[in-house]
């Protein structure tokens, strides 16, 4: 139990993120996340020694959303927050615009791109456990991170230009 309750506490927070980063949905993350710990408490232990324990929970985290996607019937739009407050209200606007813009494009990335990218960037990952989280090779990883990281490259390159052309508003 207290093994159990460690794991909670180490976890919990990043397979919510990497849950919400693949949905886009705040309510559909904690589901997925209190059903991930759920499937590792009434899991067999032979299979949590087959990955590391990070990688495991990722596992069944997008193996969760994968069926959440099959039996969903529509999409939900993305709604996000507002950046740091303090900052002026034309750069709060840049922020949530391009924000948008990231997060309207990771919608759009196959699953497999999207997760093998948060599962790195977000979650600092190893190649090898990505790999094994996702069925694929090392290499096919590998070029998944760096296609998904050039199409964001893109998207701010983008965002830049044209807050320069229009003087810093959109």
């Amino acid at each position: 139990m207290a093994e159990f309750q460690d794991i909670y506490q180490r976890y919990a927070q990043d397979v919510h993120r990497f849950a919400f980063y693949l949905s886009g949905d705040q309510s559909l993350a904690e589901d997925i996340t209190s059903e991930t710990f759920a499937r590792l408490w009434a899991s067999d232990e032979k299979m949590i020694r087959a990955l590391t324990v990070k990688a495991y929970l990722f596992t069944i985290a997008r193996h969760l959303y994968i069926e959440s996607r099959r039996s969903a019937a529509r999409h939900v739009e993305i709604d996000p927050g507002l950046p740091e407050p303090g900052t002026s209200p034309e750069m709060q606007a840049i922020y949530k615009s391009e924000l948008r813009e990231v997060l309207k494009l990771l919608q759009e990335m196959p699953e497999a791109d999207r997760a093998a990218l948060l599962m790195r960037a977000q979650q600092g990952m190893c190649y090898e456990d990505i790999a094994r989280v996702l069925g694929i090779s090392l290499a096919a990883v590998k070029v998944k991170i760096h296609r998904a990281r050039l199409r964001l490259a893109e998207v701010r390159a983008k965002g830049s230009r044209a807050n320069e052309s229009t003087g810093g508003l959109q």
